[in-house]
């Protein structure tokens, strides 16, 4: 289906002059080609289009005013982070295995009928490893992750979205990739929810469109704090959807060791009695900690030690402003909370009630 698309586009592109459009879709058709491991035809592709001359569009030509490649409105981020680095949960790291197998293996899927799964929904509160996961898959595979940069996307003027949208995805479609949106529901939202303009609605209509029609090479993956805000239709083009909860007293424990075994000096304090202290954390909250009292400690230059740094920066956590108590609970009371003598038990049940922690 995506193959027909693309040459439908490739047609229409060359009937009207826009060497653009069809230089892009060519490239799409070669890269499609390439990864069914047909190197062949995908080399004669590439010489076809060195041999078309770049020249600029005529004046006659049609185009959208203020709408670029849509390379402006991605972000190339180089993968670092390895999935095996990862603290998930079982089913989200058994799961992204097997979407690695299947794209390190897709002629042999193809062989059978089958395309390798690239569309990958990620839901749960902030601060838990969604990014991550997307640079861990990127990194597997060998691909160039890009992130979606919704200030440049998001236009002000009616169908300017749209036109936006579609040039990302025609970018997108020249070369194997990980296409990562974070906040998925700034542009995937309900299309039934009242408060929210046509507009909206119909940006969200062509992006379930473009989603259908993206190959298989191309690896979408989605993550949002607010699965609720999502279109039903949305979620059905996702093949995976996986959960990203907030971590449990252990997994902060098995977190907090990585980190403070890479310093020159490990606290005297337990990781232990220091998950105990925090609370309920993100992994992105542990990590805010743990290097505010290495900065302390090497700002110090040597007067103050990690100890004490690790002490102060305790001291000063439960002052801090948390999102629960902007809605009414006082800091004191989620300090005597974990203070309490069932600590840990209280804070695995605070942590799987209170999901936005």
């Amino acid at each position: 289906m995506a193959r027909a698309d693309l040459l439908v586009s490739l047609i229409r592109a060359a009937a009207s002059g826009d060497r653009e459009t069809m230089r892009s879709t060519a490239e799409a058709l070669a890269a499609d080609e390439r990864a069914k491991k047909h190197h062949i035809l995908a080399d004669r592709l590439q010489r076809a289009l060195a041999a078309v001359p770049i020249t600029p569009p005529p004046f006659t030509t049609s185009a959208v005013v203020g709408v670029g490649s849509g390379r402006e409105a991605i972000i190339e981020i180089e993968p670092r982070t390895r999935l095996d680095d990862l603290l998930l949960p079982l089913p989200v790291r058994e799961n992204g295995r097997q979407l690695v197998e299947e794209h390190m293996r897709a002629d042999v899927l193809r062989a059978h009928g089958y395309e390798p799964r690239h569309r990958v929904l990620l839901s749960g509160p902030p601060g838990n490893g969604k990014t991550s996961y997307a640079e861990g898959i990127a990194e597997a595979l060998a691909l160039p992750l890009f992130v979606v940069r919704y200030d440049a996307l998001i236009g002000s003027y009616l169908g300017e979205t749209n036109a936006r949208l579609r040039k990302l995805f025609d970018y997108i479609r020249t070369r194997p990739c990980v296409l990562f949106f974070d906040e998925f529901d700034a542009i995937g939202k309900e299309r039934g929810d009242t408060h929210e303009t046509g507009e909206i609605k119909r940006v969200v209509s062509f992006l379930l469109m473009q989603l259908d029609q993206l190959p298989s090479y191309v690896i979408v993956i989605a993550a949002t704090n607010h699965a609720e805000l999502l279109d039903r239709a949305v979620w059905r083009r996702f093949q995976f959807r996986l959960a990203f909860p907030a971590p449990d007293r252990e997994h902060v424990e098995v977190f907090l060791d990585r980190i403070v075994s890479s310093w020159p000096d490990r606290p005297a304090l337990s990781v232990q009695k220091i998950a105990a202290k925090l609370g309920p954390v993100s992994y992105a909250e542990a990590l805010d900690f743990c290097q505010s009292a290495r900065r302390r400690n090497i700002l110090g230059l040597g007067g103050v030690s990690i100890d004490d740094a690790v002490r102060i920066e305790l001291d000063l956590w439960s002052s801090r402003v948390r999102p629960e108590a902007l809605n009414g609970e006082r800091p004191e009371q989620a300090a005597a909370e974990i203070d309490a003598p069932a600590a840990g038990r209280s804070a695995r049940r605070t942590t799987k009630a209170n999901p936005s922690a």
